[in-house]
């Protein structure tokens, strides 16, 4: 039997109750990237861009290109004063090329074949006006696609981290050169050796802090100055931090279970996905103080912070679901007994232990993770999510679907409003007649 917390049909708190299918992909889509306020992309890998509108579902633009695979994507929108806003995306594939994208008129801008192998990442630093790309060189590039400089010999990079520019384990500083001509260079300063396995997830929380995740399950809390570590997790999976969890019996824990697959932060928090469950982790406390130890059937592979105390996350079960943090109602502390403690003088000591412990007890808040939400419409693993606010929720999976989710009181009263206005010109029309 699943230990999976379940939610009854009657979703009360979850306001996505309507839902709109989005078909055009041929395999996994894997990446969706929003452009602008009711506009986003998705990719994956039949090795097409898809453009649409977040409000409609209307398909805008089907980008064809790529012969490969889509391995990353960014959107890059022009901040040059003395030109018109322009909404760029990149793309880079197994292909080995890397495209930019014009996103209001769907047209190829410029494509770049010098790569010797996959680009994995890419990163747009917008108020430098450059983007990286990472694969087996660490490569910065211009607006126009010129190269400015790069790196080489690197393993596998996978992530590039947006302030310190870290590709998994090593860190990179990005500087300007000295004379006028547009030149930058690169420099390895340090090496995060601290982990026990690779890194496999990054998220920056501030100018001054970052928090990776390994595939081992191990979470640190990084200074982004000095890169020095101010604290760590790795008792994810130890039923003594969590007492108030049903420890599972298991005979061992692989890799996948407890790997740290998706961090993100909200400056007080940092919100991980680890195997299954969701964490909560307060970086001023530096301790994990909610959790749901199987959040889903199989590994969470995408987690977000809402506006409010709310959290989405999605799994490789193809289940999106919707949680909110709460905080526990605390119970008063028991008394001490009295009595054979007291004829030896330990009377005192205990209650002002007591007493000591109480008052930490109610100075502690205790929080809670509750399911608020169930979204059920993928078939397959739900690869990640973009939330647009009042316009609801983007969902993309291996099924080849994209799902908008919307707020079903809300279209209601557009359908209601936009009928009412209807009906108000054809008395208009009626009465001029």
């Amino acid at each position: 039997k699943s230990s999976v917390q379940t939610i009854g049909e009657e979703q009360i708190q979850n306001p996505y109750t309507e839902l709109l299918v989005l078909k055009g992909h041929q395999d996994i889509v894997r990446f969706l990237v929003q452009i602008d306020d009711c506009r986003f992309a998705s990719a994956g890998d039949d090795g097409i861009i898809f453009l649409w509108n977040a409000q409609t579902g209307e398909k805008l633009f089907e980008l064809h290109g790529h012969t490969h695979k889509i391995t990353a994507i960014a959107p890059f929108s022009s901040s040059d004063v003395t030109e018109e806003k322009t909404d760029l995306i990149i793309t880079a594939s197994a292909d080995r090329t890397v495209i930019v994208w014009d996103c209001a008129s769907g047209r190829q801008v410029q494509k770049v074949s010098c790569f010797h192998s996959t680009v994995k990442c890419l990163t747009v630093l917008q108020r430098l006006n450059v983007w990286l790309s990472g694969g087996s060189d660490l490569c910065v590039w211009n607006r126009k696609l010129d190269l400015l400089c790069k790196t080489s010999h690197l393993t596998d990079a996978g992530k590039i981290y947006l302030d310190n520019f870290s590709i998994f384990e090593v860190i990179f500083r990005l500087s300007a050169t000295n004379n006028e001509s547009e030149g930058w260079n690169i420099v390895e300063v340090k090496r995060l050796v601290e982990h026990q396995d690779n890194i496999s997830s990054l998220v920056s929380v501030n100018d001054l802090t970052f928090v990776t995740g390994s595939h081992v399950g191990e979470l640190i809390v990084w200074d982004a100055l000095d890169w020095t570590k101010q604290a760590s997790e790795c008792n994810f999976w130890d039923s003594s931090v969590h007492p108030d969890v049903q420890p599972e019996i298991k005979l061992s824990q692989s890799p996948h279970e407890t790997s740290v697959q998706h961090l993100t932060s909200d400056q007080e928090y940092v919100f991980a996905a680890v195997g299954k469950g969701i964490y909560v982790y307060n970086l001023q406390m530096k301790r994990v103080i909610a959790c749901q130890r199987t959040a889903h059937d199989s590994s969470v592979l995408h987690i977000e912070k809402l506006s409010n105390r709310q959290l989405i996350s999605c799994s490789e079960d193809g289940s999106v679901r919707i949680w909110e943090l709460r905080e526990k109602q605390q119970l008063p502390a028991e008394p001490v007994p009295t009595g054979f403690f007291n004829m030896w003088g330990f009377g005192r000591a205990n209650k002002q232990a007591n007493q000591a412990a109480k008052k930490m007890q109610e100075n502690t808040p205790v929080y809670f993770l509750e399911l608020v939400g169930d979204l059920i419409g993928h078939s397959s693993a739900v690869q990640m999510f973009l939330y647009f606010g009042e316009l609801g929720l983007a969902t993309c999976s291996a099924d080849h679907l994209i799902i908008l989710w919307k707020d079903g009181e809300r279209e209601s009263s557009l359908r209601s409003l936009a009928l009412f206005k209807k009906l108000a010109q054809n008395g208009d029309l009626q009465l001029k007649l």
